[in-house]
């Protein structure tokens, strides 16, 4: 079944590319009179299931295999922890497994309200349960563990069965902060000997009445979730079964869209994804408050947020925009986040909120040397910007080109351009960028569903640079930064360095404003919000896609992360990877042998100590990932606390300032870097961050194999 008929309309300039994005899983909020409400959903789910059919890039066949995708998608959001329903319950909703088509054709709502119905009873049950379970202090002398996978559980047979859950979650939560504040009364301990030291039984009565008071807070949210409020999880498990980047906003959540792409709010400076009940980082905003303090890092989950002098607030479950009124802040103010790093560590961090420090996204250079070896221009670019709004306003490529230039007065031997985390940008940038480095020709195929690639490329004869390059990827680098590192490869121009492959997203979006679709006699509906859909697909002048694959590393290095399956793979129902025609374009001839300065490399990363033990650190992680289920003896989960700060301990400091590594500013940012003192202050930091960069190191050695 398919959805013909409205035509698709997007308003000049509302096209947006996105290439570093937040998906939120609930994205719908349709407040709106009782007596519209249920029209206004009508409304709204026919004009999305049209537009998405006319306007996607992929439209997808309305059918049964489409409803089984959407069902499974919105019975994990409907109780992804497994906390509410019963195995029953699954059951009868089951009977609708293949006919959400049927019910989209029809405007029929049945399986929505069955699973609304169900689940208010259940959370009604679930509250005498959590206080039942914290009346009486908990025996952790008992040889029980909790599963914390959700995925790994099974919804509960009988409600004894589910209260026992209930009574294991709590009793883990009440485990958690009794560790947590002994070892707070330890830091005390060392800092004061007159300082206050509780009995366990105390911390553990203290510890019950904290994780009492989430609950309730976390219950009197819930009681607030309205009807509306679950449609939004409801729609967005039917439209996210075209894509992870396919979503609906309403006005409000767009609006909070708007500000965490531009990075301009004051807070933290992190981009945050609702997923499986946590709040997980997904991006570190170049120059923010996050940015700057160090310690939060993309996949962290937080789990509590507090203000300086506050308690703290259990986030786990809320709703994200819920989550981000807490984080966010005016400048100056401290947050208190509770995080729960990669490995298992669970952590309180402070930082002081701010606003993003527009000069620390922009492109900025130095010198790296070292004795007997290479003289290396450095170039790190956080994001591909362009400043659309105003004449004249800064570009990357832009930008870029003026480092370059820069760096050639300084005599250089070669240059590294650092992409790692860079998410990407505009797309103008990426090709205007490459251009520097090639001689004219095509630098990306982009191609919509109706048409044929349109080739994009460098119409400039001559290149910027011409000598030794290496560009630097991780697994956070995505989109542009893909698109540039591809052509790049393609046209053997420099050799790629990272890790063992990017991020792989190779789609673009564009927002399409849904009351343009509305007719003069539903204009009481109005505002319906936007529909943010993908129209494009990027493919490599080689012909392969970027999408899913990424760029993959001439050299390979590896990092903490690299056993963790990361990027756009792990998203749900991603676009597939394919190919079309090549481009025609001509390769560039390296002066030297490739092959020998990639073995000459690999050898020496073989040889390097530190890279040895990055190597066994992301072993480690992957296994303490794949642990996921932990004692409820106060004893053994001691220990395995223990354990895991000792070997977060030994891990964390293997970035030490290299010996014989230089890094200097160029003689042209002098004047420009002392006249400032916060400039002056955020450059020291950056230049001590890059003295202890191995990756960076080894980039110096290869562009000295590749000059000689």
């Amino acid at each position: 079944m398919k959805f013909r008929g409205l035509q698709f309309i997007i308003a000049t300039g509302a096209a947006i590319l996105l290439c570093s994005y937040v998906i939120h899983t609930s994205s719908i909020s349709v407040k709106a009179d009782s007596a519209l409400g249920h029209e206004k959903d009508k409304l709204l789910v026919n004009i999305l299931m049209k537009s998405l059919d006319n306007g996607h890039y992929q439209p997808k066949d309305v059918n049964d295999e489409f409803s089984k995708g959407a069902f499974n998608l919105y019975l994990e959001r409907l109780d992804f922890s497994k906390r509410f329903l019963l195995a029953q319950d699954v059951e009868a909703l089951r009977a609708y497994e293949f006919m959400i088509d049927d019910q989209l054709k029809a405007q029929d709502f049945t399986l929505f309200n069955k699973s609304w119905e169900v689940l208010q009873a259940r959370m009604k049950e679930s509250q005498a349960y959590y206080k039942e379970a914290l009346a009486e202090p908990f025996d952790f002398s008992l040889n029980e563990e909790i599963e914390l996978d959700e995925e790994k559980r099974d919804f509960a047979a009988t409600r004894d069965e589910l209260k026992d859950q209930w009574r294991k979650i709590l009793k883990y939560q009440v485990l958690t902060r009794i560790h947590q504040m002994e070892e707070e009364q330890a830091e005390a301990r060392e800092e004061s000997d007159t300082a206050t030291v509780d009995s366990f039984e105390v911390l553990e009565e203290k510890a019950r009445k904290k994780v009492l008071k989430s609950q309730d807070r976390f219950f009197d949210r819930m009681m607030k979730w309205d009807q509306n409020d679950q449609m939004e999880v409801y729609v967005n498990s039917i439209t996210n079964v075209f894509g992870p980047h396919t979503g609906y906003f309403a006005p409000k959540k767009k609006e909070n869209f708007d500000i965490s792409m531009s990075g301009q709010l004051e807070g933290i400076g992190a981009q945050l994804q609702e997923k499986d009940g946590y709040i997980t980082v997904t991006r570190i905003v170049p120059g923010s408050a996050s940015y700057r303090q160090g310690e939060l890092e993309e996949k962290d989950k937080i789990l509590k947020v507090a203000q300086e002098k506050g308690d703290p607030v259990d986030v786990t479950d809320m709703r994200l925009d819920d989550a981000v009124k807490l984080i966010r802040g005016k400048k100056g103010t401290i947050v208190r986040l509770t995080i729960k790093k990669i490995s298992g560590v669970i952590k309180e961090i402070e930082i002081t909120r701010d606003i993003v420090v527009l000069t620390e996204t922009y492109a900025k250079s130095a010198i790296i040397e070292k004795k007997d070896g290479a003289r290396v221009g450095y170039i790190n670019l956080p994001k591909f910007y362009a400043d659309f709004s105003k004449k004249g306003g800064r570009a990357a490529a832009e930008d870029v080109g003026k480092e370059i230039e820069k760096l050639k007065a300084e005599n250089i031997d070669g240059i590294v351009l650092d992409l790692r985390g860079n998410g990407g940008g505009s797309l103008k940038d990426a090709v205007d960028m490459t251009g520097h480095f090639i001689d004219n020709g095509p630098v990306v195929q982009v191609k919509s569903r109706y048409s044929k690639p349109q080739i994009m490329g460098d119409r400039k004869a001559g290149t910027l640079y011409d000598g030794p390059l290496v560009v630097m990827l991780n697994h956070f680098s995505a989109s542009a930064s893909e698109i540039l590192a591809a052509a790049i490869q393609d046209y053997d121009r420099g050799i790629i360095m990272g890790t063992t492959g990017s991020f792989g997203k190779g789609t673009v979006q564009r927002f399409m404003d849904l009351d343009r679709m509305v007719t003069s006699a539903d204009q009481d509906y109005k505002p319906l919000g936007s529909l943010k859909v993908t129209t494009q697909k990027f493919y490599r002048i080689n012909g392969g896609a970027t999408q899913l694959r990424g760029v993959a590393s001439d050299i390979t290095m590896t990092d903490k992360f690299n056993e963790i399956e990361l990027g756009e793979r792990e998203q749900d129902f991603v676009m597939e990877w394919d190919e079309i025609k090549p481009a025609a374009y001509v390769k560039w001839q390296p002066p030297y042998n490739e092959k020998k300065v990639v073995e000459a490399s690999e050898k020496r990363m073989k040889d390097n100590e530190v890279m040895q033990l990055v190597a066994e650190n992301a072993v480690r992680l992957k296994d303490q990932r794949e642990k996921t289920k932990v004692s409820l003896n106060y004893e053994e989960f001691t220990k395995e606390q223990n354990m895991l700060d000792e070997e977060n301990e030994t891990y964390k400091n293997l970035m030490k300032p290299i010996e014989g590594l230089e890094v200097l500013n160029l003689r042209a940012d002098l004047e420009t870097i002392e006249a400032d003192t916060v400039t002056a202050d955020l450059n020291e930091k950056w230049l001590k961050k890059l003295k202890k960069d191995v990756y960076l190191d080894e980039a110096l050695n290869v562009i000295k194999d590749m000059k000689s």
